[in-house]
């Protein structure tokens, strides 16, 4: 634990380089740090912060920046978050509107974009999985199967499954026929129930290749179920943060385009209460490294549905953000539910 004196210098320094953007000096902290330290103090307790990992000093400067891990002490610990402005209340508020439930999900990507000039993202409710109409399996080469499934509205998903071993054509069509079987007019979640017995008594490579189209297949329904608007991205572009480093910032636009691990960093999101803030490499997901990504869930009728989150740099306002992100959840989750 810090004492009192180095949790005051380490806030002060993290306010400083989050609304100056430059490495702190020891002169600019005991200016605005209120603490009546000399300046041999302060270099020995910002000595002793960056020994223990929560700030660093860049090369070409004397003074020192917070870390991920000074970050994260600062939002857990040691952040004043702000209340919203009323203008800014006002503004959440008239774009999340009851009557609007279509077009509600949208306004809320692009407001929280808006307000915090990063990206705004929202995961829309997810639909229900659809019914199976046709399963089929395809040799690819060795030890590699497509998977084929083909849904009750028409929807074809594909997915190459890696097994222990080669199968036959023959093989392949007995283990089709067998799924189809038991699973014409169900979602994935029924027939495994349905068939989960009979899986244990087959002989183990074929329960093998069957228990792995179940899991692949229920995979390929929940991506497409699960949607999301991104508005704002391309503010991302105007933070020198970010856009200094251009292969990062194209491993991000790649990210946003494939979605699925931003899908699940944000299914993480909707299983905890209130929001969570992942600074980052927290996110384990490499191209948001050097972002924070703030979210929060949001329900319809007290059930949790989806998320709303803002993606942008570790240098970020998080006492202004996290308002943003709470309200926004908040209101969102009233204008969706049954008055």
């Amino acid at each position: 634990m810090l004492d009192y004196r180095a949790q005051t210098l380490l806030k002060t320094l993290i306010e400083r380089y989050i609304a100056e953007g430059q490495p702190v000096g020891s002169r600019t902290l005991s200016k605005y740090s209120g603490l009546e330290l000399s300046p041999a103090t302060i270099r020995n307790v910002m000595s002793d912060l960056e020994e223990m990992g929560f700030i660093a000093s860049p090369h070409t400067s004397a003074g020192r920046v917070p870390t991920p891990l000074g970050y994260r002490l600062f939002v857990d610990s040691l952040l004043t978050v702000k209340p919203l402005q009323s203008s800014e209340l006002s503004e959440i508020q008239g774009a999340i509107q009851p009557d609007q439930p279509q077009l509600v999900i949208s306004h809320a990507s692009q407001l929280l974009s808006q307000l915090t000039a990063f990206a705004g993202v929202v995961v829309a409710p997810r639909r229900q999985q659809p019914r199976i109409r046709q399963i089929e399996f395809l040799s690819l080469s060795d030890k590699r199967v497509l998977l084929i499934i083909v849904t009750a509205d028409g929807d074809v998903q594909n997915r190459i499954l890696f097994t222990q071993r080669n199968y036959s054509p023959s093989e392949l069509v007995e283990a089709a026929n067998y799924l189809n079987q038991n699973c014409l007019g169900l979602d994935f979640d029924q027939v495994r129930a349905r068939v989960v017995e009979e899986l244990r008594q087959l002989r183990a490579d074929m329960s093998e290749l069957m228990t792995a189209a179940l899991d692949a297949g229920n995979q390929a329904i929940a991506d497409t179920s699960t949607q999301y608007v991104i508005s704002g991205e391309k503010n991302l572009l105007d933070i020198e943060d970010l856009s200094s480093n251009m292969v990062r910032l194209r491993r991000l636009f790649d990210l946003f385009e494939q979605r699925t691990g931003l899908a699940q960093l944000l299914e993480l999101s909707s299983r905890a209460e209130g929001v969570q803030v992942f600074i980052g490499g927290e996110s384990g997901i490499a191209p948001l490294d050097e972002c924070s990504v703030v979210a929060a869930p949001y329900e319809v009728d007290g059930q949790i549905v989806g998320t709303i989150g803002v993606i942008g740099p570790t240098r970020m306002a998080y006492e202004r953000v996290i308002p943003i992100v709470d309200i926004t959840a908040k209101l969102l989750s009233s204008a969706l539910s049954t008055p």
